[in-house]
């Protein structure tokens, strides 16, 4: 049975194959698609910097889009000082940063210490504090040697609770299986992981509220409600985008919608759906 997800973004990564390009002795993967006005995408811990591949297609024509994948080391902050070094070496002065989960957390901390490169934040689908999530699997194992397949296992069983609660996202999980199962190679499924556990602490972000935009889903299955709102609460944000539903993956599950979202917070004519007005928008 076809996946007309894989098959878009497989044409799109056949189009658009990834880059690799070294930083600061990191390895990482890079889709530089499109020009004008920078827009950096971080993926979570499941997507490589193509799972965004919709947006790119739907904006590339009027942003330059910056899509990156992880390395198979470092941690939060060597990552914000490696995406400030492909900014230098890109010639990108500053730029609006989304992270998605995982790289919600890497973006916010990145406008926090490196504020004057990023006009604009907006973390997505994500927390804003790692205390505690040692406590809670898969992080409470060791990481770096525990069987990979515990470690996918893991993945499978969530993913597939959301499958079975949610059957008219079954390509979408197909497509998120496979990035588990090899698609991110393990030492980079290990060391996203590995990422989070270790992560700082993250300190206030000196953006105006204008300049910060959250992103977040009613039915995100990770982010409970209560993480959500602590997000809120620290980021004070210009503009929260709801998702009524989406789940943890809304620019997969409901592309449009992120698409006129994008639009919006980057000054763009709308083509995807129009989300109106006001500090906190739903659809």
């Amino acid at each position: 049975m076809t996946n007309p997800l894989i098959e878009s973004r497989d044409a799109f990564a056949a189009q658009h194959p990834e880059q690799r390009i070294d930083l600061n002795g990191r390895e990482w993967g890079l889709c530089d698609v499109g020009s004008g006005p920078v827009l950096i995408l971080i993926p979570g811990t499941l997507g490589r910097g193509d799972v965004f591949w919709q947006q790119i297609t739907a904006l590339k024509d009027r942003l330059r889009i910056l899509a990156v994948t992880y390395p198979s080391s470092g941690g939060i902050v060597d990552w914000s000082g490696d995406l400030i070094t492909l900014m230098d070496r890109l010639g990108v002065e500053s730029a609006a940063v989304l992270g998605s989960s995982l790289g919600g957390y890497l973006a916010q901390y990145m406008a926090a210490n490196a504020p004057a490169r990023v006009t604009k934040l907006i973390a997505a689908n994500t927390l804003c504090a790692v205390h505690g999530i040692d406590q809670r699997l898969p992080y409470s194992l060791d990481l770096m040697n525990a069987p990979i397949a515990d470690l996918r296992a893991g993945f499978g069983q969530g993913l597939g609770a959301w499958a079975v609660a949610h059957p008219e996202q079954a390509n979408l999980v197909a497509l998120l299986l496979a990035e588990v199962n090899g698609r991110i190679p393990e030492p980079e499924l290990r060391n996203r992981l590995m990422g989070l556990k270790s992560a700082p602490e993250l300190t206030p972000v000196p953006l105006s509220r204008a300049d910060i935009v959250i992103i977040e889903a009613d039915d995100d299955p990770l982010i409970p409600p209560q993480m959500r709102a602590a997000v809120r609460d620290t980021l004070k944000p210009g503009c929260a985008y709801r998702f009524l539903a989406g789940g943890h993956f809304p620019y997969v599950a409901r592309p449009d919608t992120y698409t006129g979202l994008l639009e919006q917070v980057m000054g763009l004519p709308l083509t995807g759906t129009d989300w109106g007005t006001g500090e906190e928008r739903a659809l």
